[in-house]
């Protein structure tokens, strides 16, 4: 049996079977819908320990980093969308992210900004993720719900900060910081991102 076993995985592609593998343990702490995969470079950080805070659809590929703090967050990804290698997904409110959204390598998405702005909460804020680990209430990150409608594209190493709503067919430009709404169909680009044109003219 254990011979049979071997001389199977020996003929799987060490890469398919990394991914089946990582895609199995993902698992754990997402659901997701039929003939999507989380890949090889896909991390699923659940610090709520709770599936049902992040929900995949159907014909998705992960290959970035999705995470839900402890205290509260939800990440929502539609079908036949694709997270970039490098990407990260963080959120303790809301992310909801449309169908056929195409999201490049190395992209940023959050909906809060991760530690308390004044000083001396932050301090405490960090002894207590260092010492005890990621508190579970009591914490105000300033968290605004991000959305990113259907077929929307989000270049590499662009940023989509709190609060921001990218519309249907919109284009964010690489390395753009979007810190305010971008209309349907808009292109953006720059720090902070700017309408260059849209993409159905």
């Amino acid at each position: 049996m254990i011979s049979l076993l071997v001389s199977i995985l020996h003929k799987l592609p060490l890469h398919s079977f990394r991914t089946r593998w990582n895609h199995a343990t993902c698992l754990l702490h997402a659901k997701a819908g039929y003939k999507s995969v989380y890949h090889t470079e896909a991390r699923i950080v659940n610090l709520q320990n709770n599936k049902d805070a992040i929900l995949i659809g159907k014909h998705t590929h992960v290959r970035g980093e999705l995470l839900v703090y402890a205290h509260g967050g939800r990440i929502t990804i539609g079908d036949f969308c694709f997270v970039g290698e490098n990407s990260r997904i963080w959120s303790g409110q809301s992310i909801i992210i449309g169908n056929y959204v195409l999201i490049a390598h190395g992209v940023n998405i959050h909906d809060n900004n991760s530690h308390p702005v004044n000083h001396e909460l932050r301090r405490k804020h960090t002894e207590q993720i260092i010492l005890k680990g990621h508190p579970t209430h009591d914490l105000d990150l300033k968290e605004k719900p991000v959305v990113i409608k259907d077929d929307a594209w989000i270049g590499f190493n662009a940023s989509v900060m709190k609060g921001v709503t990218i519309g249907t067919a919109a284009i964010v430009g690489a390395n753009a910081v979007v810190t305010e709404d971008v209309p349907d169909y808009a292109i953006v680009v720059g720090n902070p991102a700017k309408i260059i044109g849209y993409s159905n003219t």
